[in-house]
């Protein structure tokens, strides 16, 4: 218990350049007292006390205003940074070292039956207000921008931008066109960076 909470702390210290001092984490920090409440709440929905696995989740996201679900399953050292209106659904599964910030949604299509909430995959960060809606994974180390909304698989190493999402950076490489999370936020923006890869697809037959 204590290695989880040195753990829990270290990672804020190390996400969050505001989080300087222990007992700041500890006491006000309403990401760190969501996750830990998380985790008695799961603890007692494996051991199929519903009511007090639910009691404790709906105490958390009044005290907190994150919502996490007492059936999600959320690895080690996650950071919910901020942590304003996160809602986590019954059946995700956040991977080791995520990092989470506010207005984010790991929710369901509604079409679904059994796995419907999205898995995360180790060391991925989710930007401000990202909704990532469906059963499919998010690779390790990926990167979801602010505002995006993902509705498909994401691969491993990928940064994801746009509504809805699309990758563009794969494995350290452009993948569509390489404009960050703030100026690449609709699906204009998107289509004009489609159009300027055909071009320079089309220059380039030209050239030769």
């Amino acid at each position: 218990m204590f290695e989880r909470l040195r753990e829990d702390i270290n990672s804020y210290k190390a996400n969050d350049p505001a989080a300087t001092s222990t007992l700041q984490i500890l006491f006000l920090y309403p990401g760190f007292k969501a996750i830990r409440m998380h985790r008695k709440a799961n603890f007692f929905y494996r051991h199929k006390f519903l009511f007090l696995a639910r009691w404790i989740s709906q105490r958390a996201a009044k005290k907190t205003n994150i919502e996490i679900h007492p059936a999600a399953k959320i690895g080690r050292r996650v950071v919910i940074d901020h942590g304003t209106g996160v809602v986590i659904g019954e059946t995700a599964v956040v991977g080791d070292d995520v990092v989470i910030y506010q207005g984010v949604t790991l929710g369901g299509t509604g079409k679904d039956k059994g796995k419907r909430h999205p898995t995360i995959g180790n060391n991925v960060m989710i930007g401000a207000g990202a909704k990532v809606l469906g059963p499919f994974k998010v690779g390790d180390n990926s990167k979801i921008a602010a505002g995006a909304v993902v509705l498909s698989e994401i691969p491993e190493n990928s940064t994801a931008v746009g509504i809805p999402a699309r990758v563009v950076r794969l494995n350290g490489e452009k993948h569509i066109c390489d404009l960050d999370q703030i100026h690449f936020t609709d699906p204009l923006a998107q289509k004009i960076c489609e159009l300027e890869h055909k071009i320079k697809k089309l220059e380039k037959k030209v050239k030769d």
